[in-house]
């Protein structure tokens, strides 16, 4: 219960209202029975956000999961690239690829996609400020080749350009959707099989069946999508019926869940203990070794989440099924030194309702080694460039370790090299670039995945970055809900096949 109470004080006029109707379940059949001719779904969202739904950033992955913006490749559950709005591709020699166009497909304000369309939203995205995790230390340039077809060329070889742009944050949109401010506005400018009509802020969303899509007509007639960033409000949400489907149900509020309610996946998310490497107590290794060795996975994972995620042994977790298989003992790392009461600043975030829970425990467990420890805990929106810019000596942040391209390179090299665009260690460390530029050189396959882990090996040899635990999603959906999806990277939730009882298509 001490672990809980820094969550359930942060509750606002959202959670208690929806504890409240939590105290009487009959409600949650009620609502739904008064819904069951209702054929729009109702979606509880984790975070709100954080650029006004521009696809260019983070918020891509929102319209994804709500497939009202598409890509033109996507991605099977292996990670390997399948026809989208692309229908076929070549590469043509070792820096150039051609990718044909699906024909017959139209945006939501009824313009047809082309070659022209797709160069100016990659061309869009290879400018942006800042630019797209996935194209991180890749430049590339985009030409149309005849009406149909694109050429992609890189700067440098690279056989992951197809993985590349199934990246939501590559996501071809209308022409009018481009500003000349390079803002991205997505209302009624994607081509998915549901059409974005309004943006609420920060409070919701809401998308309608978009009739023309160019594949199998939407079953629902829309979306309805509330942020809710409290845990706590979304698991209630769940049970009294004003949510259909729940992102994220912490797992402090299962065991009040209808079992049939809650799906559990392994996921390829790691939490973890980023260290300032650039200046303050960890700059130093020995004081960077200490905090490793003061970490105790096991008791994170039994009472934090409470058995419901697995103790880290690298980055990677089992999500990867190869991973585990590939590693040996990491060489070069430093000796601990005692902290004698070296005071440090740990931060992380309220979205993921665990996550100020894990730092209660860890500031217990690195105090005990001899740290002291003052806590900084926040909204993700509202602590994020401080983050980034190294205001904190540890941060805990839950982090997808094949968010973008299906493949570990892309967020090794966002986090952990030089040039990384989200680099919390502030690492710059010439034998990582060096590991995570083979791995990144190297096409899929055996030889790749082993580089992958002599990358991990020399992320970690710095610690830099304590791996944690590797977490679960667990996802809610009410009873009525046939076909959402329980991704583990997290690209898709709501799809055309996606249905209630009773809904009509």
């Amino acid at each position: 219960m001490i672990l809980r109470r820094a969550v359930y004080l942060s509750l606002g006029a959202l959670s208690l209202a929806l504890l409240t109707g939590c105290q009487k379940e009959d409600a949650t059949e009620e609502a739904s029975g008064a819904r069951a001719a209702d054929d729009r779904v109702r979606v509880a969202m984790l975070q709100p956000p954080r650029s006004g739904l521009n696809p260019l950033t983070d918020d891509a992955f929102k319209l994804s999961r709500w497939r009202t913006a598409e890509t033109l490749i996507r991605l099977n559950d292996d990670g390997d690239p399948q026809p989208f709005l692309a229908t076929e591709w070549e590469q043509l020699d070792e820096r150039s690829w051609r990718f044909e166009i699906r024909d017959n497909v139209t945006f939501h304000d009824g313009t047809p996609l082309t070659a022209s369309q797709v160069v100016r939203a990659l061309t869009a995205a290879t400018r942006a400020v800042p630019r797209p995790r996935i194209l991180d230390g890749v430049n590339m340039t985009i030409e149309a080749d005849g009406d149909n077809a694109v050429r992609v060329t890189t700067e440098t070889p690279d056989p992951l350009v197809p993985n590349r742009l199934s990246s939501p944050q590559l996501a071809i949109m209308a022409a009018k959707a481009y500003g000349e401010d390079g803002r991205v506005n997505p209302i009624e400018a994607g081509t998915g099989p549901f059409v974005l009509k309004e943006i609420n802020g920060t409070q919701s969303a809401t998308l309608d069946r978009y009739d023309d899509y160019w594949g199998e007509r939407a079953a629902l007639a829309g979306i309805d999508a509330d942020y809710v960033p409290d845990g706590t409000a979304r698991a209630a949400a769940l049970r009294t019926g004003t949510a259909d489907v729940v992102e994220a149900v912490p797992v402090s509020q299962v065991a009040l869940i209808d079992p049939e309610r809650v799906h559990e996946v392994p996921m390829p998310r790691t939490n973890t203990l980023y260290l300032n490497t650039e200046h303050g107590v960890f700059s130093d290794p020995a004081m960077r070794a200490a905090a490793r060795e003061a970490l105790d996975r096991a008791a994170l994972v039994r009472t934090v989440y409470e058995g419901r995620a697995d103790e880290a042994k690298g980055l990677l977790g089992p999500a990867l099924a190869w991973a585990d298989g590939l590693r040996s003992s990491i060489e070069g790392r430093s000796e601990a030194a005692a902290p004698n009461g070296a005071r440090i600043t740990l931060g992380t975030f309220t979205d993921r309702a665990e996550l100020p829970e894990v730092a209660v425990l860890l500031e217990q467990q690195l105090e005990a080694a001899g740290f002291d420890v003052q806590q900084e805990v926040r909204q993700y929106a509202h602590i994020e460039s401080d983050m980034l810019a190294g205001q904190f000596d540890a941060f805990i942040l839950s982090r997808a370790t094949m968010l973008d391209s299906g493949d570990p390179v892309a967020y090794m090299y966002s986090d952990f090299a030089c040039e990384g665009s989200f680099n919390i260690a502030q690492l710059c460390d010439p034998k990582v670039d060096a590991a995570i530029s083979r791995a990144g050189d190297l096409p899929t396959g055996p030889e790749r995945r082993q580089a992958i882990i002599d990358a991990e090996a020399a992320i970690l040899s710095t610690d830099a970055a304590v791996p944690m635990l590797h977490e679960r999603v667990i996802q809610g959906e009410s009873l009525r809900v046939q076909d959402a999806v329980r991704d583990p990277r997290e690209r898709e939730l709501i799809t055309e096949h996606t249905r209630l009882d009773g809904a009509s298509r």
